[in-house]
């Protein structure tokens, strides 16, 4: 494992080759650090308790951890503990490599073949930091011997104050049922409904929203600061997960994830994937996601 560590004018990022992780960002406002992403409280660190992770070869789950592809059947195993289906693939658990470095940029890279998947790939990342902004890009390229349906994402844990606010405008709403799964399509329910900002409720909250606008604001009041998300127009959808302390005794309210994905959760057994992308061998998927803060006083 190897953690690396960038600098940008009043940005810094920590970095960590165990699980492709980030492990910080924050902006220097002059009186301190502000985390613009939950700290992770140690450099060994696992995903669950970083800033973020990668979602590859996709994310979320698979129901009944099976599906059908192109004349195949495909079957997963459970690659955790806790929980009985495949989950976000192996980025998120794998030793990556390092690749170019520079004082404000890295690279790293995995290679998967074969274990609880049926899928063989090749997994990069890069990460840029400027002065104003952290643009990351995630990249897979299906080294299979036949065309597999892939995605793409991002886990980000957030700092949650009491006054945070998110705005994230999205068409629909997927219901969860038992098993963290997926449920039907619906209307956004008023209490999630960021199209204009407003807080997270107090609640557990595990849920896709569909044909998200590929941008975000969150705003932290009690820090002056807020952070704009981008994403490449092949993130059409989000997650936003919000636990509870029946999940994990430990919660105290001080983070909750807004997740870019290029898919449904559960797109393999949907009619058109979910808007999984179809990559032949040797085709690739990329997309980037952007972060910038700035001062934000009401």
């Amino acid at each position: 494992m190897s953690v690396v560590n960038l600098a940008a004018g009043p940005l810094s990022l920590r970095v960590s080759t165990k699980g492709g992780l980030l492990l910080g960002f924050w902006r220097d406002v002059g009186i301190g650090k502000v985390p613009l992403l939950r700290p992770s409280q140690s450099e060994d660190a696992n995903a669950l308790g970083s800033s973020c992770y990668p979602l590859v070869p996709f994310g979320n789950r698979v129901k009944d951890n099976r599906f059908s592809f192109d004349g195949n059947d495909y079957q997963f195993r459970p690659n955790t503990e806790w929980d009985k289906h495949y989950l976000h693939g192996e980025g998120w658990q794998a030793e990556w490599s390092l690749g170019r470095q520079t004082p404000t940029s890295v690279e790293m890279s995995f290679t998967h073949r074969g274990g609880a998947t049926p899928y063989e790939y090749r997994a990069h990342q890069h990460f840029a930091l400027s002065e104003e902004r952290l643009t990351m890009t995630l990249t897979v390229e299906n080294r299979g011997e036949r065309a597999m349906p892939f995605g793409l994402g991002w886990h980000p844990y957030f700092p949650m104050t009491p006054n945070t606010t998110l705005l994230a405008p999205a068409r629909k709403f997927w219901t969860e049922v038992k098993g963290w799964l997926p449920g039907e399509q619906t209307e956004i329910p008023a209490d999630l409904d960021f199209s204009s900002p407003a807080k997270l409720p107090h609640r557990w909250v595990n849920n896709g929203f569909e044909d998200w606008s590929g941008e975000a604001f969150i705003v932290w009041p009690e820090w002056h600061t807020s952070l704009h998300l981008t994403a490449d127009a092949i993130f059409k959808h989000a997650f936003v997960f919000v636990s509870d302390t029946t999940f994990d005794p430990d919660f105290k309210r001080d983070y909750f994830c807004f997740e870019p994905m290029t898919h449904l959760a559960n797109g393999h057994n949907l009619p058109d994937l979910g808007e999984l992308k179809v990559l032949q061998p040797g085709e690739i998927l990329s997309g980037s996601m952007r972060l910038r803060p700035s001062s934000h006083w009401n």
